[in-house]
């Protein structure tokens, strides 16, 4: 059974940083993409940056420039180093692997950030 577990997410003020972590067990197989998307009150779940197997990177305007992802040594972990973060930041946020071969899109339990003005 895949199973993704985040870490990392906190109470942070605006302008401060905070680094998310995702590992990822049960899998064989490395992702071929793996990304964070987060999800706020009363709003739908948004892609914030995914990262392919090949190190290809997109980032949802609101966070190009503040937010980074990469891969880990280890097969099948994420990170998202995020930067000047900003209330409207705040929200829970979620990893993701995809496996393309078996059509598989796994999702962990989430992770809170809440940013204070």
């Amino acid at each position: 059974q895949v199973q993704l577990v985040e870490s990392g997410g906190g109470l942070v003020q605006a302008g401060g940083s905070l680094r998310l972590s995702c590992a990822a067990s049960g899998s064989i197989f490395a992702f071929d993409v793996m990304g964070w998307y987060r999800q706020a009150p009363g709003k739908q779940r948004e892609s914030v940056a995914t990262i392919t197997r090949g190190g290809s990177t997109y980032y949802a305007d609101s966070v190009k420039g503040r937010f980074t992802i990469s891969r880990g040594n280890a097969q099948n972990t994420v990170y998202l180093q995020m930067n000047i973060l900003k209330s409207e930041d705040t929200a829970v946020y979620y990893c993701n692997g995809v496996l393309y071969g078996l059509n598989r899109n796994y999702w962990g339990q989430g992770t809170q950030v809440t940013v204070s003005s």
